[in-house]
C-alpha cells in the first residue's frame, strides 16, 4: 500500500510543551476575525487528541471535525461544504450554526456551531489542508503516524470492519498523494509521541517546524 507522507527521518523533532505549540500558532492570528488552523493527517494520527489538547488551553477555542461534514455526504468530496459554510462566514467574522445536507436529510440532532466571540477554530481532518481550502486557513499542522500505528488505532476502535479500513485507508492515500498537504505545514506533530494532560497545559508533544516554515526563514 502506497503510504504517502513525510519522512520523519529528514525532521529535526523536538519536544515542546502543548502551550507552546499554541503560542507558535497563535503567531498566526491576523486580528479582527478567530484563527483558522487546520489540522491534517491520515487516519488514526492523533489529529483529535492534538485539537483536543490546543483547545484545552483556551476558552475561546471551538474545534470542528470533518468528519461531521463527511457524515452520510462524502469521504472527501466537502470541500464546498467547508469552504462556503464555515471558512467563509469565520472570515467574516459571523457566528455559525450550520447542518450539512445529510443532518437535515437523516435528522441527525445539532449542528455544527461556532459561537459569537471565538478566538480560535480548530478544524481537524483528513483533507482539511486540501488546496482549495488552504486561502482560508491562517496555519496548517501536519500529523504524522506510520501507516501500520494508524491502522491499529483504526482498528482498536471497533468501529469498522478491516476490509472497511483498508477501502478507507487506499482512497485516502489518493487523496493526500494528490494534495500533499504536508508541503505547506507550518508545525509538523509526531502523532506517536507525547499525549494532553487532561487540561491540555501539562501535555508533552514531538513536533518540528514545518516546511513552509523553513522555506521562509531560508528565504
Amino acid at each position: 500500500m502506497h503510504y504517502p507522507d513525510v519522512d520523519p527521518t529528514q525532521i529535526q523533532w523536538r519536544i515542546c510543551s502543548y502551550l507552546e505549540v499554541w503560542d507558535e500558532l497563535l503567531a498566526h492570528s491576523y486580528g479582527g476575525r478567530p484563527l483558522v488552523v487546520g489540522i491534517d493527517g491520515h487516519s488514526g494520527s492523533g489529529k483529535t487528541t492534538l485539537a483536543t489538547g490546543l483547545a484545552a488551553l483556551d476558552r475561546g477555542t471551538a474545534v470542528v471535525h470533518t468528519d461531521d461534514l463527511a457524515w452520510h455526504h462524502s469521504f472527501s468530496g466537502w470541500g464546498d461544504l467547508l469552504i462556503d459554510h464555515l471558512l467563509t462566514p469565520l472570515h467574516e467574522d459571523h457566528p455559525i450554526r450550520y447542518r450539512p445536507p445529510a443532518w437535515v436529510q437523516r435528522d441527525r440532532p445539532g449542528a455544527i456551531t461556532i459561537p459569537e466571540g471565538t478566538s480560535a477554530v480548530l478544524v481537524e481532518g483528513v483533507g482539511v489542508a486540501r488546496r482549495e481550502a488552504r486561502p482560508w486557513l491562517d496555519a496548517v499542522v501536519w500529523v504524522h503516524v506510520r501507516a501500520e500505528v494508524g491502522r491499529r488505532r483504526l482498528i482498536a476502535k471497533g468501529i469498522d470492519t478491516e476490509d472497511c479500513i483498508n477501502d478507507w485507508m487506499n482512497e485516502e492515500n489518493d487523496f493526500l498523494a494528490e494534495h500533499r498537504p504536508w508541503d505547506i505545514a507550518d508545525v509538523v506533530v509526531a502523532g506517536e509521541l507525547g499525549q494532553p494532560a487532561l487540561t491540555g497545559r501539562y501535555g508533552n508533544v514531538v513536533t518540528a517546524t514545518g516546511p513552509v516554515q523553513v522555506t521562509k526563514r531560508l528565504s
